[in-house]
């Protein structure tokens, strides 16, 4: 399919200048807007944020049915023709929209909840420089720079569905596997990355009725992107500068800091920085596996919310935290009412 990495996310919202808000506030700055639609194009390093509140069309019903949403997302290609057509063959739902004057038709096909797929061409003229006219904003990062992977939350009985998708139209293969269990509810976790290593899209299915996979898809009315992890080489610059500008972050148990120099021996790191900042540590220097520095913010879109991460030579999403970062979330809808405080396990 020639893959090579994710080209752009999209959103949209009701309230559009709220979600223009937030992307200032994580340190991108507004880069263009579309010559014939209401769409806005922002960027930070490697990565394109379209904010798309068009009035018809696919976006449209989207917003409809989900609210503030991400409605599409689309991978770089070799050929994007070459691609759509082996996608279909291969049982992909192609989809159409409406295509303004002086606007590049860039082919798509149906992705998870219904939101759009995009395949952009790397070899066509840059989407952004036809499609939209840029705007004069200043530098305003944070220090992200990629987008490192893009996690879906799928029903009970569907992960296997969705591993299909990508496995098949893709060739995507699945690198890690987890099966979390919290104190009174639980998760499976499949990562999948595609042959490119570039485009890794974790999928989560609930274990029952009651864990945090169950109110996303709950509160989003169906399945769809959870979170978006966005890549930093300074971890601890990067989420002061994001406090700074009214970014809030989840917490994670006291408890989890006083552990890492016993889980994580030789790990290097300032205790009492990472705890100040809730920042969470994982890995395996002790045999080689490098390290991976990350934290994760409060709901931001809807129930989506991003993952602030910086990578040291270790490739996985964070198996280690992952139960603390269940756990932290499990203890919140305790308090909130989510999970009945009778259940049990």
């Amino acid at each position: 399919m020639g893959l090579n990495g994710f080209e752009f996310v999209e959103f949209t919202s009701p309230e559009p200048e709220k979600l223009a808000r937030l992307f200032t506030a994580l340190g991108f700055r507004h880069a263009g807007t579309h010559r014939s639609k209401k769409v806005r194009r922002y960027t930070q390093g490697d990565i394109n944020f379209l904010l798309n509140w068009d009035e018809s069309g696919q976006v449209a019903d989207f917003r409809a049915h989900r609210g503030p949403s991400a409605n599409a997302m689309a991978f770089r290609v070799k050929d994007a023709r070459a691609a759509l057509a082996e996608a279909v063959r291969r049982g992909a739902e192609p989809v159409t929209g409406a295509v303004g004057p002086m606007e590049l038709n860039i082919p798509a096909i149906r992705g998870i909840g219904g939101a759009n797929l995009y395949l952009v061409e790397e070899r066509q003229p840059d989407i952004y420089a036809v499609d939209f006219e840029s705007v004069d904003s200043p530098d305003i990062g944070v220090g992200l720079h990629t987008l490192d992977h893009l996690t879906h939350n799928v029903g009970r009985g569907q992960m296997a569905r969705w591993a299909d998708y990508y496995e098949r139209i893709f060739g995507f293969r699945e690198i890690r596997y987890f099966d979390i269990q919290g104190q009174k509810t639980g998760l499976f976790s499949k990562a999948m990355t595609a042959p490119d290593n570039k485009i890794r899209i974790p999928l989560n299915e609930s274990q029952d009725e009651h864990s945090q996979i169950e109110e996303f898809l709950k509160a989003y009315n169906g399945e769809g992107i959870q979170h978006i992890a966005l890549a930093t080489d300074d971890i601890f610059a990067t989420v002061d500068a994001l406090r700074a500008n009214g970014i809030a972050f989840q917490d994670s148990p006291d408890t989890y800091f006083d552990l890492i120099d016993k889980r994580l021996p030789g790990h290097g790191h300032d205790i009492e920085a990472m705890r100040r900042r809730r920042i969470l540590i994982d890995g395996a220097p002790e045999t080689g596996g490098g390290l991976l520095l990350q934290i994760f913010t409060e709901n931001m879109i809807g129930p989506i919310f991003f993952e602030i991460i910086q990578r040291k030579g270790n490739d996985g999403f964070g198996e280690g935290n992952f139960k603390a970062l269940f756990e932290s979330l499990e203890l919140d809808q305790m308090r909130r009412g989510v999970i009945p405080a009778g259940m049990r396990a």
